[in-house]
C-alpha cells in the first residue's frame, strides 16, 4: 500500500523530494499546535460548564429552563460563524501558509474570551448584556473556524508517515486538557466561592485567565517554520510547470473554495459525516454531561464536574497509545471501534449514569469515555489525510466546521429541548447512538490511509536511510 500510494503522487522521486524529519522541529510544532487546540476547547469548556451561572447573570429572570436554553442557545450562536471562519482562514492557510493563519485564530480567540470575562451583567446593563456576549461569541467562533484543521494540518504535515496517527493524537489531548482545565478551575471556584460568588464575580475568573494562556501560545507559534509539505509546494509547481513562473502567480493557483466544492465534494462530505458523529458524541460528553447531571439527576455541580475531571485525565493517559495503534493497525479499525462502542453502550451507560451513586455514574462516563478515546486518538491523523496537500488546509477547515455548526454545538441545545419535549432521561443516548450509526457507515466508505504519504506530498521519514530505501526501491530493474 505504502509503495502504490508513492508512485501515484510522485513516480520518479529523487532524493531531495523526500522530507526527512527533525525530531526537535516536529516536537516543536506539534507542542504549539496542541497548545493553540487546548485554549479553543478550553474557552468552550468554560462556557459549557458555567451554562447555569451563565445563564442567570445574562439573561432576564425567569424559569431555570428557559434561562439554561438561552445560555445554551448562546452556546450554540459561536458555531453558526465557524463555517464562515473555516471558508475565510482555511483556504487563507493554502495561500499564505499555516502559520500565519494559526497565529491570527489564536490572537482573536484570546480576545474573545478575555472580552467575555469583563461584560457587564444583565442586572447592569440589561439588554445589551446578552447583545455583548453573542457578539464575542461569534468572534470566538469565527476564529476557532480556522484552528482546528489549521492545526491538524499543521501536525500532519510534519510528522512521518510512520507515526502520523502518535503525534496527531497530541492534538486532541489539547482537547482533553483544556476541557479538564475549564472543568478543573470551575469545580475549585465553585467549591471555594459558591454558587452565590460564582454568580456575583467567579465566573469571570476562567474568561479572563484566557489571555495569558492565549500570549503564550502566539509566541509558540510565530517561533516555527512552515510545514515541509507546504514549502514544498513551489518546488513542486516548478517542476510541474517550468521554472519562472513568479511565486505570487504559482500562489494563485492554489485552490479556492471553487475548487474545494466542485474537485473535492466526496471527500468533503464524508469529512461531514464523521466529523457530525464524532462531535456529537464528544460534545455530548465532554460539554453536556456535568449539565445533564445537576439539572436532571440533581447531582451537585461540583461532584458532576470531579467525575468528569477524573474520566478525562484518563482518557489523557490513554489517547496517544491509541494514536500508536492507528499507526500501527490502521486509522479504519480504531475509528469503527469508537462509533461501534457508542452505538452498543450509550444506553446502557446511561442507565447506569441515572442510578446516581457514584459507581454507577463513574461507570457509565468510563464507558463512553473509552469509546470517545479510540476516536480522539485516530480523528486528527485521519481527516487531513483525506484531502491533498494544496486544499487540505482549506477542505478540513471548511468541512469540520460545516459539520461542527450542524452538529457539534448544537449538541446541549437539542438534548435539552429533546428531554424537555418527550421527559426521557434517555435522549442523550439515543441521539448519541443515532450519530454513531451514520459514523459506522462513514467509516466503512473511507479509504486507510495509514502509514501512507499525505496526496500530494513526497514521502516524510525519519531517517536519511529512510529516504534511500524509498528512492531505490523505485528505481527500475537492472537487465542482467
Amino acid at each position: 500500500m505504502f509503495r502504490a500510494a508513492r508512485r501515484r503522487q510522485n513516480p520518479r522521486l529523487r532524493r531531495s523530494d523526500i522530507t526527512v524529519t527533525d525530531d526537535a522541529a516536529v516536537r516543536r510544532a506539534v507542542k504549539a499546535a496542541s497548545l493553540g487546540n487546548a485554549m479553543e476547547w478550553y474557552d468552550f469548556g468554560i462556557y459549557a460548564y458555567l451554562a447555569g451561572t451563565l445563564g442567570r447573570v445574562f439573561f432576564p429572570s425567569g424559569s431555570d429552563t428557559v434561562q439554561l436554553l438561552s445560555s445554551f442557545a448562546t452556546f450554540a450562536v459561536a458555531f453558526l460563524v465557524r463555517p464562515l471562519g473555516g471558508m475565510v482562514f482555511g483556504p487563507m492557510g493554502d495561500r499564505i501558509g499555516r502559520k500565519k493563519v494559526l497565529a491570527l485564530t489564536m490572537i482573536l480567540m484570546a480576545i474573545g474570551t478575555f472580552a467575555i470575562g469583563v461584560i457587564p451583567g444583565y442586572a447592569s446593563i440589561g439588554f445589551w448584556a446578552p447583545v455583548l456576549l453573542i457578539l464575542f461569541r461569534l468572534l470566538q467562533g469565527f476564529s476557532t473556524g480556522g484552528e482546528y484543521g489549521g492545526a491538524a494540518t499543521f501536525i500532519a504535515e510534519y510528522a512521518p508517515d510512520k507515526r502520523r496517527g502518535f503525534f496527531g493524537s497530541f492534538l486532541e489531548l489539547g482537547t482533553l486538557a483544556g476541557y479538564a482545565t475549564a472543568a478543573g478551575l470551575v469545580t475549585g471556584l465553585t467549591a471555594w466561592l459558591g454558587q452565590d460568588g460564582m454568580d456575583a464575580w467567579g465566573w469571570r475568573v476562567p474568561f479572563l485567565a484566557a489571555a495569558p494562556l492565549g500570549l503564550i501560545g502566539i509566541h509558540l507559534r510565530l517561533r516555527l517554520d512552515d510545514t515541509p509539505a507546504y514549502l514544498k509546494l513551489d518546488d513542486s509547481a516548478d517542476r510541474t510547470r517550468g521554472p519562472g513562473k513568479p511565486d505570487a502567480a504559482r500562489a494563485a493557483t492554489r485552490s479556492g473554495l471553487g475548487e474545494i466544492f466542485r474537485a473535492h465534494w466526496r471527500p468533503l462530505l464524508l469529512c461531514v459525516a464523521l466529523v457530525g458523529a464524532y462531535n456529537i458524541t464528544d460534545y455530548m460528553l465532554l460539554s453536556y454531561m456535568p449539565t445533564y447531571l445537576s439539572d436532571e439527576l440533581d447531582y451537585s455541580v461540583t461532584h458532576g464536574l470531579l467525575i468528569l475531571v477524573a474520566t478525562m485525565v484518563l482518557l489523557m493517559l490513554l489517547i496517544n497509545r491509541v494514536g500508536r495503534l492507528s499507526d500501527r493497525f490502521g486509522r479504519k479499525p480504531l475509528l469503527m471501534t469508537g462509533m461501534l462502542g457508542f452505538l452498543v453502550l450509550s444506553a446502557p451507560s446511561f442507565l447506569l449514569v441515572r442510578q446516581g451513586s457514584l459507581v454507577a455514574v463513574s461507570g457509565g462516563m468510563l464507558m463512553l469515555g473509552l469509546s470517545l478515546v479510540c476516536l480522539l486518538g485516530t480523528m486528527s491523523a485521519a481527516l487531513p489525510a483525506m484531502f491533498p496537500t494544496d486544499v487540505r488546509n482549506g477542505s478540513l477547515s471548511v468541512g469540520y466546521n460545516l459539520s461542527a455548526s450542524l452538529f457539534g454545538g448544537t449538541t446541549p441545545l437539542v438534548i435539552t429541548a429533546l428531554i424537555g419535549a418527550t421527559g426521557s432521561d434517555m435522549m442523550p443516548a439515543y441521539y448519541a447512538m443515532g450519530a454513531a450509526l451514520v459514523g459506522v457507515v462513514t467509516v466503512a466508505l473511507m479509504k486507510e490511509t495509514a502509514r501512507s504519504p499525505l496526496e500530494g506530498s513526497p514521502p516524510s521519514v525519519e531517517t536519511p536511510e529512510e529516504a534511500a530505501a524509498i528512492v531505490e526501491a523505485q528505481a527500475p530493474p537492472q537487465d542482467s
